[in-house]
């Protein structure tokens, strides 16, 4: 910052005040200059006056002592390629199915990839192992089955054979209709369906069949005329068949689309049940003449002491 001095000359005749008054004048603007000066490089602000509230500056740059350490190459170990020489035949037949599965497994992967006669006998020789390890427990569970035939009835309340499958067939039928007989007293089918609705016109049709079958009460509902009754029940499409109990607020879908009649009684069936309290989830789709056999989930609960030995606590 350059200073600029200035003189005056003093008044003759003046006293001697005034006469030291101009003397030291320059002196003083001499040590303002100074000190101005020092003060201007000791203090940072005429260099720094931009930086604050109205300046970003980018932070330094971080070096990552990890870019300038060379990567070392991770070596691969050989990878170990099995062969059945090192087993014998009761160490694969006793083998935990994990360690079974994983070795042949293996041995595929080598066959595949060299199709030579020795790697294809052994990938072979271990799948045969394999299908008769499945067929010992075939047998093993036919015999245990057969032997335990008081736990595990299956074929007495669901036979596989002709004769058995007609018998079980005509139970259903049977209790799927006494059941409907019985359910028109105190409940009623909703039938929800929408003009122009093809499907609609179609179920009408077997719900025709099915009153004239059993005498149900059947309400027709327009979606397009009763828009509450649709909201009430949160029905969005058409053709929807609704079961619903006289005097209680329960209600339960029965079906949604085109059924057909054989169909329509079993669900019809189940929902009846299910609204009375007969039947929970895990035995929606349960029978009364399966109820305590092996198609019944819980009844193994009540068979009190299980057939294996047990270790005292």
């Amino acid at each position: 910052m350059p200073v600029t001095y200035s003189t005056k000359p003093c008044r003759s005749g003046s006293s001697g005040r005034w006469l030291l008054a101009c003397l030291a004048l320059p002196l003083l603007l001499l040590q303002v200059a100074t000190l101005s000066a020092e003060s201007i490089e000791m203090s940072p602000f005429y260099d720094t006056a931009k930086h604050g509230w109205f300046w970003y500056e980018d932070p330094p740059l971080e070096i990552d002592p990890k870019l300038d350490t060379p990567e070392v190459p991770v070596k691969k170990e050989p990878r170990t390629i099995p062969s059945l020489a090192t087993y014998s035949f009761d160490e694969i037949w006793d083998m935990h199915p994990d360690d079974f599965q994983k070795l042949l497994t293996e041995l595929q992967k080598k066959a595949v990839q060299y199709p030579i006669e020795q790697n294809i006998l052994e990938y072979l020789t271990i799948q045969d192992i394999a299908r008769r390890k499945a067929l010992a427990y075939t047998h093993a569970a036919s015999y245990v089955t057969q032997k335990y035939t008081d736990i595990f009835r299956m074929n007495q309340v669901y036979p596989l054979t002709e004769p058995g499958v007609a018998a079980r067939v005509q139970l259903q039928q049977e209790e799927i209709a006494a059941t409907i007989r019985s359910g028109k007293t105190d409940h009623a089918l909703i039938f929800f369906t929408a003009p122009n609705c093809s499907f609609c016109t179609r179920q009408q049709q077997i719900l025709a069949y099915f009153e004239e079958k059993f005498g149900w009460p059947i309400k027709t509902v327009d979606l397009s005329r009763n828009v509450d009754a649709a909201a009430r029940f949160n029905i969005t499409v058409t053709p929807t068949l609704l079961l619903v109990q006289r005097g209680k607020p329960t209600y339960m879908p029965v079906a949604t689309g085109v059924i057909s009649l054989s169909e329509l009684e079993r669900k019809l069936y189940q929902a009846i049940r299910s609204l009375r309290g007969e039947t929970t989830g895990d035995t929606f789709m349960l029978y009364d003449f399966q109820k305590g056999s092996s198609l019944d989930p819980s009844a193994i609960l009540d068979t009190g002491k299980p057939p294996w030995p047990q270790t005292p606590r």
